[in-house]
């Protein structure tokens, strides 16, 4: 693509990388056949190229941007199906991050979207906040039918039926690994903990310190650590989610230049995805050479269990419908690692058609954009139930919370099953099992 850019426009480093991005789409329109805000609503403009035309227009000629161009932004997911289809590499994950900034410092939304997203910025991020909030959801959720706003009415459906207690695993601490004494760990990994995760389901942290400190690693969960940033830098909030970014990399070159980490693992994809995009997040920042190193470290849990040898186990009578989370499979292009694990500790592994399709979670698209997640969410679900599985597995809290409002199957993380299968209690979602 042809880019007229000026030299004064090119000394942003955003703008420079956006330019080299534009260039490298050829208009081939490959990335519509697998973007899922297209599939639904057919329109060029809810497509990558059409966003990218958009991006381009606003970026060269360094617009206030209208609300239409607003509209088809924010319409997509960064499910990143888009980067995985192209055959001209382009990195539209940085592209459209960089819109969503350029976006949030330019455009004044309407005071109702004003209010929303400092909402979802000032609550999601912190476990103890988010916990009140989904305790006051879940009091007001028989009265949705009655709010006339479908992102307030989606707000309040997500609030699970039942909310954890605080898991004591999610502090600050070391847990050392079950083994022989005097045996040396064969890893030392920091556990990044998360932030929602930490108040919707404190079963996939334990899940995943078990498991880890059971196959001989010290697990490591950081003083410091936090949110990854994801939901705000996908908000476009840049400084928001540097700041939390900056937490983390500091937190954990703590641990690294103390007594050393062998990674940082993630079981949470879409935080997994920024985490491994820290680098470039910092390019030209002080802590450059920090960030380069973390994101060097991270990988997901899954990733990290292909280096430790998981025991086989016997077969089990269980059919497990695999969902592909977005984050995982386009964002960081981990694809076969869970479903081989999953065999491998016994289960028959089945998945889903189009199984490149997002579910409609997205972070906070599915409380943002309601109705196009709930079409989405809907497609999705009806074609895990088409395998008729017994449960279904991913690897994401947030695709798991998004396929559970639509279906009655449980579903689990994929560290639970794992867990379960190499000596671990059975998933709670699992106990009518027996």
């Amino acid at each position: 693509m042809q880019t007229h850019f000026t030299e004064t426009q090119l000394a942003d480093p955003g703008t420079k990388r956006a330019k080299d991005i534009l260039r490298a789409c050829v208009h081939c329109g490959f990335c519509t056949a697998t973007c899922p805000t297209y599939q639904v609503l057919g329109d060029e403009l809810d497509s990558p190229r059409g966003r990218i035309y958009l991006i381009k227009d606003m970026l060269e000629n360094e617009r206030v941007p209208d609300a239409k161009t607003v509209k088809h932004i924010d319409r997509c997911l960064s499910c990143l199906a888009c980067m995985t289809t192209c055959p001209s590499g382009v990195h539209y994950m940085h592209l459209v991050d960089h819109a969503r900034a350029y976006i949030e410092q330019r455009y004044k939304r309407p005071l109702g979207d004003r209010a929303l997203r400092w909402m979802l910025a000032n609550i999601l991020p912190y476990p103890m906040r988010f916990r009140l909030a989904l305790l006051a959801a879940k009091l007001g959720r028989p009265f949705a039918p009655l709010i006339p706003d479908a992102r307030l009415r989606a707000m309040l459906r997500m609030a699970p039926k039942r909310i954890p207690p605080v898991s004591r695993n999610d502090d600050p601490q070391s847990f050392a690994p079950v083994q022989a004494p005097d045996t040396a760990p064969k890893l030392r990994v920091a556990l990044m903990t998360g932030c929602a995760q930490k108040a919707l389901n404190t079963d996939i942290n334990d899940a995943t310190i078990r498991l880890l400190t059971r196959l001989g690693c010290e697990v490591v969960v950081a003083r410091g650590a936090g949110c990854c940033g994801a939901l705000t830098h996908h908000m476009g909030r840049e400084d928001d989610s540097h700041a939390a970014a900056a937490r983390n990399i500091q937190a954990w070159m703590a641990e690294a230049n103390g007594a050393g980490l062998d990674a940082i693992v993630i079981n949470t994809s879409g935080c997994g995805t920024t985490v491994k995009d820290y680098g470039h997040m910092f390019r030209n920042d002080p802590l450059a050479d920090a960030a380069a190193h973390i994101s060097g470290l991270a990988c997901d849990i899954s990733e990290l269990l292909t280096r430790l040898d998981l025991p086989a186990s016997a077969p089990k009578d269980l059919t497990v419908a695999y969902h592909a989370a977005c984050s995982l499979q386009h964002g960081q292009k981990v694809k076969s690692a869970p479903k081989d694990l999953l065999k491998r500790a016994g289960f028959t592994v089945v998945e889903p058609a189009d199984s490149h399709l997002c579910c409609g979670s997205a972070g906070t698209y599915n409380l943002m954009q309601p109705e196009i997640s709930a079409e989405l969410r809907k497609r999705k679900v009806a074609t895990l139930m088409a395998r008729r599985p017994d449960v279904i597995a991913a690897g994401n809290i947030g695709c798991m919370m998004q396929i559970g409002q639509g279906t009655e199957t449980p579903i689990v993380h994929t560290v639970e099953l794992l867990d379960w299968a190499t000596g671990g209690p059975m998933p709670p979602a699992l106990s009518h099992l027996g």
